[in-house]
C-alpha cells in the first residue's frame, strides 16, 4: 500500500472532508423551527443568551438562579430563599411559553456547596411533584451573583 507523504496518516482526504463540511455547517445554523425566545423583562436585562429556545418539540430553559424578577438581587433566606426563587423562576419561563412544571424532562441543579444537596432535594421535593423529571447535580465553585444554586431545565414543548 502507498502512502502519500504530503499528507500526515491521520488527515482525512480530501473527499471525506467534503462531505463532512456541509453537516458541521448545518449543525451550526439554527433551522426554520428554532425560536429564541424571551419575556420583555429577558429583554431589557440584556443579557447575552436566550431564556429559552425552543426547537421541535424541546423547550431549552437557561440556568435560573434565585434572583427577583427583573433584578439581580438575590432572594433573603440562604439556599432556601434562593432555590426556591429558582424554581419559580423556572415555573414562569415555562409558563410563559406555555408549559408547566410537568413539562419537565431533565434539569442539572448546580450548587456553589454540595453540602446544600439534602436541603436543596427537601425544597426540590415540596416543589415538584412525581413523577419528577431526570436530574443531576454536581458542585461549582462559583456562580453568577455569588448565588448558592442554580437550575436549567430541559422541558417537553409538543405543541
Amino acid at each position: 500500500m502507498m502512502t502519500d507523504r504530503r499528507r500526515p496518516a491521520w488527515l482525512p482526504s480530501a473527499a471525506i472532508l467534503t462531505l463532512l463540511l456541509p453537516l458541521t455547517a448545518a449543525a451550526a445554523e439554527p433551522t426554520k423551527n428554532t425560536e429564541f425566545l424571551n419575556s420583555p423583562q429577558a429583554l431589557a436585562a440584556d443579557l447575552p443568551f436566550s431564556q429559552a429556545v425552543r426547537h421541535g418539540d424541546t423547550l431549552y430553559l437557561s440556568g435560573q438562579i434565585g434572583s427577583l424578577p427583573g433584578t439581580r438581587t438575590l432572594a433573603a433566606g440562604g439556599l432556601k430563599g434562593e432555590a426556591q426563587q429558582a424554581l419559580e423562576n423556572i415555573r414562569a419561563t415555562l409558563e410563559a411559553h406555555g408549559r408547566t412544571t410537568a413539562d419537565l424532562m431533565k434539569c442539572t441543579v448546580m450548587l456553589a456547596d454540595m453540602a446544600d444537596w439534602p436541603a436543596f432535594n427537601e425544597i426540590w421535593r415540596a416543589f415538584l411533584k412525581k413523577p419528577f423529571p431526570a436530574r443531576s447535580a454536581f458542585g461549582t465553585n462559583g456562580l453568577a451573583l455569588g448565588a448558592r444554586v442554580e437550575v436549567e431545565c430541559i422541558a417537553d414543548a409538543g405543541r
